[in-house]
């Protein structure tokens, strides 16, 4: 039972704290966040303050979810969603398959002749790296309002029930994340799979009347770290490096 990495956030997720972006959108003056998809994770919001709402589209069509504090959803790979910010909105996330999403499991809903290539596409999700705080944020507004125009377009195809827009962006977000499925299947199993493991461990050995494992008991804490999302601004935690609290 002791090969489990103890520092890896309960069940293989992460967590982060989302203040969704205030800034007006170009497109259909909405403010909010980027819309995209993940191909292999499951997001889950848990709504703390402000309003808002989430537009979705999926196979089974376009829907918007009244967001408010104590609002908790969540939604399945393949799930286009974009945070829509009415008054301050701020979520904390939950996030399947910690390590994955920061891997790349997101794909950004551009238009077809930008996911559809991914020198152009990468070229379009990157941010500065050096670079002052108003060539960031003049960086993460053209991301997003791209994002959205390719989300309009295909929420206009749900309208008028054509599919094919839809399944097009799915065939280009399997393209472009094909070639890190090796390196996610690495953090799959030292982290998700893991932790599995490591439960089933613990209730043989609780099923046998040893409970030598609760010896391992530990306070952990993981500081917090400013980052720019494609939803928001956020405040993540390093799920997999956490400081382990000694007693005072």
């Amino acid at each position: 039972m002791r090969e489990l990495n103890q520092g890896s956030f309960p069940g293989g997720t992460s967590v982060s704290r989302l203040s969704v972006y205030s800034g007006v959108c170009a497109a259909d003056g909405l403010a909010g966040g980027t819309p995209h998809l993940h191909t292999a994770s499951t997001e889950a919001y848990v709504v703390i303050g402000g309003s808002g709402a989430l537009q979705t589209l999926d196979a089974r069509g376009l829907r918007e979810t009244e967001l408010r504090p104590g609002s908790t959803v969540w939604f399945t790979p393949g799930t286009i969603h974009r945070a829509v910010n009415h008054d301050g909105l701020r979520v904390v996330v939950v996030m399947q398959n910690a390590g994955l999403p920061e891997a790349g499991d997101a794909v950004m809903t551009f238009p077809p002749d930008v996911v559809g290539d991914p020198g152009r596409y990468r070229a379009a999700a990157a941010l500065p790296a050096a670079a002052s705080t108003e060539e960031i944020e003049r960086a993460v507004a053209r991301r997003r309002d791209l994002a959205v125009d390719g989300f309009l377009r295909l929420a206009a195809a749900a309208r008028d029930g054509d599919p094919e827009p839809l399944r097009r962006l799915y065939a280009a977000a399997v393209a472009l994340v094909r070639p890190n499925v090796a390196r996610w299947r690495d953090l799959w199993e030292r982290d998700v799979a893991a932790q599995t493991r490591h439960t089933a461990a613990v209730l043989d050995a609780l099923q046998a009347g040893d409970g030598a494992h609760l010896l391992d008991a530990a306070l952990m804490e993981s500081p917090p770290q400013d980052r720019w999302g494609m939803c928001g601004n956020l405040v993540t935690h390093d799920v997999t490096h956490p400081i382990v609290r000694a007693p005072s």
